[in-house]
């Protein structure tokens, strides 16, 4: 299946100045897949260490001398491993320590060789490794679930793709493509992005194999936490998750979670998923302008899940008909939705972070679901589930940060247009001139490419 980040690795492949090339991402999201699939396609061969799968490979990397590593490598594998023609993918390197430290010998020694190394569990490692880390001498890119855009590919929909990349504002929206790419985006919503689940759709059309699947893949997370540390703290994971899963997008309180859990035990379990890559924290700042870290709140925030697919099975909503499944939570499904999409507007190589604003006082409270940063602007982005809805929020936010462009996701047809409105903060009662660029859910991936032609 086509994965965006492919073009990435591409363009890491021809660089003069690369570097040993380290994935991070949850497990499942397609990391061996598609690393398999560039070099299949980029490269005469290539070399696929398992470190987890092959325990006995991993004496191998002990070594400081990245020309013998290749050496026992080539043999092992009865493969040449030459630079320029050979890709060597470490995969589950988190499990070896030591094969981490070696990257920075293989960039000294043999920069022309290209390595990507990728493990599902990369993060706890490399936040414990007592060896000395390649500082320097490595770079990274992040992986997630497929997007929408890479759904569409995946089911073939690749003049819906086209019809999207090439639009912009004061073009007329087919109202027929826009219901079938609602429909098709609704059922995005219960299967998820998780590549097999994806898969399993695609080969079969039967919605009860997705629903196996994603009973599959929330156990191998399940299994993780053994990992973790001592049984209360699996059983600290297992409640957040089912919690987060079930309660997306909203403000976290630990007490609302388990009254019987001390707070700080269930702040180290977010902060072990949030590592894991299975929840995305976005966190509360009072930052009006870049950067956005500047005035971070760590302890408000907000929860969301992996994958919408996987959260959906997690709240036991059957898959039966995309199209006339009616939940009580569609706001939240949009919101998680419009989490996942974001995350993956940027380039792959910065971690993406996601904030959001919140103001909570009595008779005063505000709440913008995302700020959005592009070229050094920051945007506030208000969800909905569907065409209507209020932007009170958005308002006393463009008000009080003096920023003049809002954006709103529904399910409405893309406009865009400059309005005025009367906003109440505090005392004041005043007007205020805006532009709001309104996008219908499935267009979030355009959203940097429209923002540089409207350039506001």
């Amino acid at each position: 299946m086509k994965r965006e980040i492919i073009q990435l690795f591409i363009e890491w492949k021809n660089r003069n100045n690369r570097k040993p090339l380290i994935v991070r991402g949850a497990r499942q999201v397609g990391k061996t897949y598609t690393i398999n699939e560039f070099a299949n396609s980029q490269f005469l061969n290539s070399v696929n260490v398992n470190l987890e799968e092959s325990p006995e490979l991993k004496n191998i990397f002990k070594s400081t001398n990245p020309k013998s590593i290749v050496q026992e490598l080539s043999i092992l594998t009865n493969t040449d491993i030459k630079p320029g023609e050979t890709l060597l993918f470490i995969d589950e390197i988190q499990a070896c320590p030591e094969a981490i430290v070696s990257l920075r010998y293989f960039y000294e020694q043999i920069p022309e060789l290209h390595i990507i190394a990728a493990g599902s569990l990369l993060d706890h490692t490399l936040s414990e490794i007592k060896l000395s880390m390649p500082v320097g001498r490595v770079e990274f890119c992040y992986m997630y679930p497929m997007n929408f855009r890479e759904f569409l590919w995946a089911i073939t929909e690749n003049k819906l793709v086209d019809y999207l990349d090439n639009y912009t504002f004061g073009i007329p929206f087919s109202e027929a493509i826009h219901k079938k790419l609602l429909d098709i985006m609704r059922y995005y919503f219960f299967i998820g992005g998780m590549p097999e689940a994806v898969k399993v759709f695609v080969d079969s059309q039967k919605l009860i194999e997705v629903e196996r699947v994603h009973s599959s893949i929330l156990t191998s997370l399940q299994y993780d936490f053994a990992k973790y540390g001592s049984r209360s703290q699996q059983r600290h994971l297992s409640k957040v998750l089912d919690y987060v899963a079930q309660n997306t997008g909203k403000k976290i309180k630990y007490v609302n979670i388990d009254k019987e859990i001390r707070s700080i035990n269930l702040k180290e379990a977010f902060y072990k998923l949030e590592m894991s890559r299975v929840v995305n924290l976005v966190k509360h700042t009072a930052s009006s302008g870049v950067p956005l870290t500047t005035h971070i709140n760590n302890d408000i925030f907000k929860a969301f899940f992996l994958d919408i697919g996987l959260a959906n099975h997690i709240c036991k909503i059957q898959l039966i008909d995309p199209l006339t499944i009616l939940t009580i939570n569609e706001g939240a499904l949009a919101e998680q939705f419009a989490n996942q999409e974001l995350l993956v507007t940027g380039t792959s190589f910065i971690e993406p972070q996601l904030y959001y604003w919140i103001r909570d006082e009595k008779n005063a409270n505000a709440e913008v679901d995302f700020l959005f940063q592009h070229n050094n602007f920051v945007y506030p982005v208000e969800v909905k589930a569907g065409k209507t809805g209020t932007l009170k929020s958005m308002h006393v936010f463009l008000f009080e940060k003096k920023i003049k462009t809002g954006i709103r996701l529904n399910t409405d047809i893309p406009t865009i247009g400059e309005f005025t409105t009367r906003v109440r903060s505090g005392a004041s009662n005043s007007e205020i001139t805006f532009h709001l660029l309104s996008l219908p859910l499935y267009m979030i991936n355009q959203l940097p490419r429209l923002l540089n032609i409207y350039k506001s």
